[in-house]
């Protein structure tokens, strides 16, 4: 009995002097990053002297260089390029200008073609608009009603949804397939709402889709104000718009991952990698998507060479190329790591904006998820509380085929939609506290996984 005892005291001492060093380490983690951090000087010279940096651009060759040097410069242990082919669209002078009564002059509006989109090879397109509110009420048309008409679809994002995330995820297939249900039809070209909670006339970009055999008319977006000062012009009666454009593919070109390393002492063959996404849209800064991201991943690596933890699993910073508009980045890791039989325990992305964090997406199963979930209080000072969701971010994603726990960060999401892939996502738009925060929160998830073997 006296043994037993004695046992069970030795496991409670040893479990509160364990929980003791967690609070001692993460605290640590967050005075280092809060007091002393570099990320969002980071992203001041990625916005600023860089600024917005689509795959295949001249500043998407600045950014990767950026990248590597910012890695060197902390001290990691290794820093390289990894090559990734990727597509290459050229934005190039836009204009939609729109007849809003049948006698009215054409009025030019903010708007902006949608990625990887054909445009009109400069020449002026002139139609009927015909609006139609969703898919459903589009497939019910005549056909003759479309030929020859420039489809307006007035999808609106739904703003009651508390997530906007699943606002996103139930809308953005307007912007993706709008030209795949249209172009086969015979419609000319495509206006959307754009994808957006936002209360203003900013358009949104962001990449739509073509059947390979189909027409490429050209596809644009217009912001909410314009969307319903065009609603309401349409219920009136006739409304005429003229597209042009010289939006479209320009082939491919050679681009790099950029990835910075810290190696491990105890399995310095097992990988936690942690990441964001280098290119941006042709249009602001690509702050909030997803520099952010790209300079969080950095100060995680880097406040662990600063507070001197040795992480016993190798930890990797990957800044991916090609998000927005092909992936190729995400998949050329994936196949990296399967060409080289590399063992990755887990991957985070943090790709939904710098505001304050509030959780993780997690693929984990259900013993693992009640293990992260015994060190929810430590993250609770920085309002981080959410470990409950499953999922993970895109340019992770192809590793989860291969067994990989993969995550996402989770931010406030409530104004990322505001700024998304318009030229207001700029470096004023992110505060330097809420960018720090997420940082921290990822750094710490990244200690306490590596520390206890969380995942085994």
């Amino acid at each position: 009995m006296k043994w037993t005892l004695f046992c069970i005291s030795s496991l409670f001492v040893v479990s509160t002097y364990a929980q003791q060093n967690d609070s001692i380490a993460t605290e640590k983690i967050a005075n280092q990053i809060l007091n002393k951090g570099q990320c969002y000087n980071d992203l001041r010279v990625l916005c600023k002297k860089i600024g917005n940096r689509i795959s295949g651009s001249v500043q998407a060759d600045q950014a990767v260089k950026w990248g590597y040097n910012t890695m060197v410069d902390a001290g990691f242990d290794s820093v390289w390029l990894q090559p990734v082919m990727v597509p290459v669209w050229i934005r190039g002078q836009e204009r939609l200008s729109i007849q809003f009564s049948e006698r009215g002059d054409f009025i030019t509006v903010p708007m902006l073609s949608l990625g990887n989109s054909q445009g009109t090879d400069g020449k002026e397109l002139e139609a009927p608009v015909l609006m139609v509110n969703s898919f459903d009420e589009f497939d019910r048309l005549d056909p003759k009603e479309i030929v020859g008409k420039i489809i307006f679809f007035n999808y609106r994002f739904h703003q009651n949804l508390g997530n906007t995330f699943e606002g996103y995820s139930d809308a953005v297939k307007y912007r993706w397939m709008s030209p795949m249900k249209a172009a086969p039809k015979g419609a000319l070209g495509i206006i959307i709402r754009s994808i957006s909670t936002g209360a203003d006339d900013y358009p949104h970009t962001g990449s739509t889709k073509y059947l390979d055999s189909g027409n490429h008319i050209p596809a644009v977006a217009i912001g909410n104000i314009t969307a319903d000062r065009l609603e309401k012009a349409c219920k009136r009666g006739a409304v005429n718009a003229q597209i042009e454009s010289e939006c479209g593919m320009d082939g491919t070109k050679l681009s790099y991952n950029v990835i910075g390393q810290i190696r491990g002492t105890e399995k310095p063959n097992e990988y936690i990698i942690v990441g964001g996404h280098l290119d941006s849209w042709d249009v602001g800064e690509g702050a909030h998507d997803d520099g952010t991201g790209c300079v969080q991943s950095i100060e995680v690596l880097r406040t662990f060479k600063s507070l001197g933890i040795h992480p016993r699993h190798s930890i990797r910073a990957v800044l991916f190329m090609n998000e927005e508009n092909g992936l190729k980045g995400g998949l050329a890791y994936a196949d990296s790591v399967i060409a080289k039989k590399e063992k990755h325990i887990l991957a985070i992305e943090t790709d939904a904006g710098g505001f304050s964090p509030r959780g993780f997406e997690l693929s984990v199963d259900k013993d693992q998820r009640a293990k992260i979930k015994k060190y929810a209080p430590l993250f609770l000072p920085y309002g981080v509380y959410d470990f409950e969701k499953d999922g993970g971010g895109a340019d992770v994603g192809p590793l989860k085929k291969q067994g990989v726990v993969i995550s996402e960060m989770l931010p406030d999401s409530q104004r990322y939609f505001d700024l998304h892939h318009t030229d207001n996502d700029i470096f004023e738009m992110v505060n330097h506290r809420e960018l720090k925060l997420g940082a921290t929160a990822m750094t710490m998830l990244v200690y306490l996984i590596d520390a206890h073997n969380l995942l085994d």
